[in-house]
Parts: C-alpha cells; structure tokens; sequence
C-alpha cells in the first residue's frame, strides 16, 4: 500500500503533490465528492492544501505517470 502511494506523489512547485483524483481513489470516493468536502471546509485546511493546475503543468504532471491511474481512468471512459 505505501508503495503504491509513493508512486502517486510529485513533486511540483517544490512541493510534494497528489492529485485530487489518486486521493480520492485512495478514500474511494468520486473525485467531486472530495473536492466538494474540501471546498465546504476549506478552513480546516491549511492555505496551500489545494490549488489548480495550470494547463503545461498538468501535462508536464501527465508526462510522468508511467503507469497511472490517470491513464486507466482514460481507458475505462
């Protein structure tokens, strides 16, 4: 199990990232519904708990999932 979450780490901005839909599977929830529960208690996160992407991070970010969830989830659509 830890193995599998170290994979589903990055670095980005200097820190160390999740993206919402690897956390969500972790809590085996939907993505919405995650981001949904932090947005309705955001004050119970710390300022940079979460932030959005910007389009070349994001496919910076796609271009070092080997084999990831992302990706699996794009197949299944």
């Amino acid at each position: 199990m830890i193995t599998a979450i170290h994979h589903k780490i990055y670095t980005l901005r200097g820190k160390q990232i999740m993206p919402d839909f690897d956390l969500a599977e972790l809590y085996q929830i939907e993505t919405r519904v995650l981001n949904q529960a932090v947005k309705r208690n955001i004050e119970r996160f710390p300022q940079d708990f979460m932030f959005q992407l910007k389009v070349e991070e994001f496919e910076n970010l796609k271009s070092q999932f080997v084999t990831s969830s992302f990706e699996a989830r794009q197949m299944r659509k």
